[in-house]
């Protein structure tokens, strides 16, 4: 009996675990086809809001975005000036210090000056002497000029003898002709109108020889006088070498990568140090080719630069440079030999800054910065070209078209 009581528990509560267990599978049942609803409002909701994001992503970027250019591969620049000497020599005296700033025409650099100084006491010595040459020939020419006065003086007076002489060997001829002088006087009167006419040829040699004197001694001032302004080209010269040895800013700025020292022997035109105009600062933004259709000067840009975590400037296009970066390489590349490979080319585009003062003191040449251009400006330009393009062409084709009529 005992045996039999406990079979019957045994398999009523084998029954109660077959009721439960297939409650539990109804359960079961019943909570995933609940979960697969609620996900599929979900994953509805979802797709709903990403068609909306992108249609309104969509919207903006045909309306707003695709006008906008980026580039992060941009720097500001700045026109730096290199300063080096004009002449040699030891420097004397650095003026300025690293990262000073200085005012135009500011002194930078001494050079010690007595070579230079020497030069020029040599120059205004030789134009002295040259000067001194020319005194000394001019008063030559007031002597001949003398000289030439009394040849003539003398000249006149040994023509003047010489008619006189003439005039008798004329007047005692007839008489000697007529008996009434003897022959013996006119022969005396011959040889002394003879000798005359010899003295007056002579005196007129020596006025000719007095004269052409006068000309070599004026030769000779134009010889001194031109020593004298090769002299006075070389002061000149000296004296420009002499201001050269002191250096001075030729813009204002910064000083910066400053490599002399005093005591250094510098050659002409060793870069010494530079000046860096940093109220003239710009940036140079390199943009893919791809992205210049629409690029004007003119169009604004806003500049993010990375040192001032991200701050953002106002800026604007000032130019486009006239080649890709390629062309203006050391070894420009040469597509037309080998195997070519397409790359996308950069080209330069210099943006102004137009930033306050309480900005520009905080910028610097070589700081990494983000550049975005606002193109809308020009819109419509391209179709603009395409149809000045396709108008062309139809113009082209009509003649075509009525020859082949």
């Amino acid at each position: 009996m005992v045996s039999e009581s406990a079979a019957n528990a045994s398999e009523q509560a084998a029954g109660n675990s077959d009721v439960g267990d297939g409650a539990g599978d109804e359960a079961k049942d019943t909570g995933r086809k609940g979960l697969s609803g609620k996900t599929k409002r979900n994953l509805l909701i979802a797709a709903i809001l990403i068609a909306i994001g992108g249609g309104l992503w969509f919207m903006r970027y045909e309306t707003y975005g695709q006008y906008f250019q980026e580039t992060n591969d941009a720097q500001i620049d700045v026109d730096m000036v290199a300063i080096a000497p004009k002449v040699s020599g030891y420097v004397s005296e650095v003026l300025v210090e690293d990262n000073q700033d200085v005012a135009k025409d500011a002194p930078l650099v001494r050079i010690d000056a007595s070579d230079y100084d020497a030069r020029a006491a040599q120059a205004r010595a030789q134009i002295a002497q040259a000067e001194a040459s020319v005194e000394n020939a001019r008063a030559g020419i007031a002597e001949q000029q003398a000289a030439v006065a009394q040849a003539r003086a003398q000249l006149a007076a040994a023509r003047a003898k010489a008619r006189h002489d003439a005039g008798e060997v004329a007047r005692y001829a007839p008489l000697v002709a007529s008996g009434a002088e003897r022959r013996e006087t006119l022969d005396q009167l011959k040889l002394a109108a003879t000798q005359s006419a010899e003295q007056v040829r002579q005196l007129e040699a020596a006025l000719t020889a007095q004269q052409r004197r006068i000309a070599t001694l004026e030769t000779q001032v134009a010889q001194a006088r031109a020593q004298g302004e090769g002299a006075q080209a070389q002061l000149d010269a000296a004296d420009v070498d002499l201001k050269a040895t002191l250096i001075r800013a030729p813009i204002a700025g910064r000083i910066g990568d400053r490599t002399v020292r005093t005591g250094q022997f510098v050659q002409a035109g060793t870069r010494l140090m530079s000046v860096v105009p940093l109220d003239k600062l710009y940036v140079t933004a390199n943009f893919k080719e791809t992205q210049l259709a629409l690029m004007r000067p003119g169009q604004p840009a806003r500049i993010s630069v990375d040192a001032l975590e991200g701050t953002e400037i106002n800026g604007r296009v000032a130019s486009v440079s006239p080649g890709t970066g390629a062309q203006f390489s050391l070894l420009p590349p040469e597509n037309a030999t080998g195997n070519f490979t397409k790359i996308v080319q950069r080209v330069p585009v210099r943006i102004a800054i137009e930033a306050p003062a309480s900005a520009r003191k905080l910028l610097v040449p070589g700081l990494s910065v983000t550049v975005t251009v606002d193109t809308r400006s020009a819109e419509g330009e391209l179709d603009q070209i395409e149809e000045a393009s396709d108008e062309q062409v139809a113009r082209r084709a009509q003649p075509k078209a009525r020859g082949t009529r």
